[in-house]
């Protein structure tokens, strides 16, 4: 077990070690503007110069990035019962949540500006929809999957439908639960960067505008950066959260 969990996180970092060194290797070589491509150094750099900078801007899309999920898994979870345990409801809500998916967000998000205006607002709703359909999906999914067997029995102990449900299926579906809570999770930083290209005068993803239009592509690349160790923070809470709650979804691996 130790020894598999090593392996896990040694190959991503020698993976990652190699992609550094190589691109430090070519900007320095082929002597590349630092506009163009800033070397893994300059980003380092510009990092630690505007460590505070970046920091106060992490909050702001970090807040927007767990709210909007938090919403969704409020109400993504409720629906997907409804749309599980009702034929009707399946039928008339699931194409609809489809046709809302298949609709680029960049696209809704200067419509969802003129709703909420700039500020926090928007981000929260951009965040919110990106993160709603993977956890109604994901949930509904796994409350359909509920063994038949396990739902007989429960029912031959003359156990009640909200017995059936809290004992039975709800436990059976957590796995996919949190499948879906873990993209959800990735897709809300996304969405809230999106908010903060569009309507947004703080969160990193302003920060990425503000300094790649005063050619400052280090600071860029290291707000970009940071953006992606946000969402990797994001996802290994999650997973913990995950594994803590769901311990039985990780006892055969």
């Amino acid at each position: 077990m130790k020894r598999l969990l090593l392996e896990r996180a040694l190959y991503p970092l020698l993976g990652l070690a190699v992609i550094v060194v190589a691109w430090q290797l070519y900007t320095q070589l082929y002597a590349v503007s630092r506009i163009v491509l800033p070397s893994p150094s300059d980003i380092a750099l510009a990092s630690v110069r505007h460590f505070a900078l970046l920091l106060a801007q992490t909050w702001p899309t970090l807040g927007a990035t767990v709210l909007g999920f938090v919403i969704a898994l409020v109400l993504g979870i409720p629906l997907a019962v409804c749309v599980a345990n009702s034929r009707v409801l399946n039928l008339t809500l699931y194409p609809i949540l489809v046709a809302t998916q298949s609709v680029p967000k960049v696209a809704i998000a200067p419509i969802v500006l003129v709703w909420f205006g700039f500020g926090m607002e928007s981000k929260l709703a951009i965040a919110f929809l990106v993160a709603f359909f993977p956890i109604v999906v994901d949930t509904a999914t796994g409350l359909r999957s509920t063994p038949p067997g396990l739902l007989e029995l429960a029912r031959s102990l003359r156990a009640s439908p909200w017995q059936v449900f809290s004992k039975v299926q709800m436990p059976a579906a957590l796995p996919f639960v949190f499948s879906g809570a873990k993209v959800a999770i990735t897709l809300a930083v996304i969405g809230a960067v999106i908010g903060e290209f569009v309507g947004s005068v703080d969160g990193l993803g302003n920060l990425l505008l503000a300094a790649n239009s005063q050619l400052e592509s280090p600071l860029a690349w290291a707000a970009l950066i940071w953006l992606s160790a946000l969402g990797i923070v994001l996802f290994a809470a999650v997973a913990l959260v995950e594994r803590l709650v769901v311990p039985w979804g990780h006892s055969g691996r």
